[in-house]
């Protein structure tokens, strides 16, 4: 299956590099100069994930991941050239699934966006194997990103999405806390080992 990614930014060369990279790696790529031009294409036209830019004219990168919110859970990776820890925190908060500063390596990039498809993208299912995964009265779909107990949707962040899905996925297997936490920080994100 091929990937469609969306790549919104005002930098011209940026969204060259980015799209060499992406489309050098097996995806089709699209893309718009502003978050206004981004969310019109995106309801023409939905891709399977958006690279983000924060700081832009029109709309900005927050501003549209809001708007997405609203009626998508498209996956994004927010590009931003301020390497705050309040901008970083506020994108994966308001809805973004990773964060990139720039500059960036093209490679990584591309690496990151593989990651975030795999994990949002099961693989397709076998006619004998459901995507709902059930343990008890917790059932996990992956394809919608929904996690249920008693059918009733239970609302969570991504971080303890990955978790209750590696649980459920093994329900028998016993986990430390550094590979609970690898696989529910990748990237290396720098979290207190106290956090989970």
């Amino acid at each position: 299956m091929k990937h469609t990614i969306l790549i919104v930014d005002d930098d011209p060369h940026i969204r060259e590099v980015i799209s060499f990279a992406l489309e050098n790696a097996g995806m089709t790529v699209k893309s718009a100069s502003n978050g206004l031009l981004a969310l019109n294409t995106f309801k023409e036209s939905p891709a399977d994930l958006i690279v983000l830019d924060i700081n832009m004219p029109e709309m900005d990168g927050l501003e549209l991941c809001r708007e997405l919110r609203k009626f998508s859970e498209v996956p994004i990776l927010f590009l931003s050239s301020r390497d705050d820890e309040i901008d970083r925190v506020l994108g994966l908060e308001i809805g973004g699934d990773d964060y990139v500063t720039k500059p960036f390596s093209p490679r990584e990039l591309v690496a990151r966006v593989k990651v975030i498809l795999k994990r949002v993208q099961p693989a397709v299912a076998t006619e004998a194997e459901s995507i709902v995964k059930r343990h008890g009265n917790l059932s996990l779909d992956e394809e919608q990103h929904k996690i249920c107990w008693k059918d009733q949707q239970v609302a969570l962040t991504a971080t303890e999405f990955a978790i209750i899905s590696q649980f459920i996925h093994y329900p028998n297997k016993v986990f430390t806390r550094d590979v609970i936490m690898s696989n529910a920080y990748k990237f290396n994100i720098h979290v207190s080992d106290r956090t989970i």
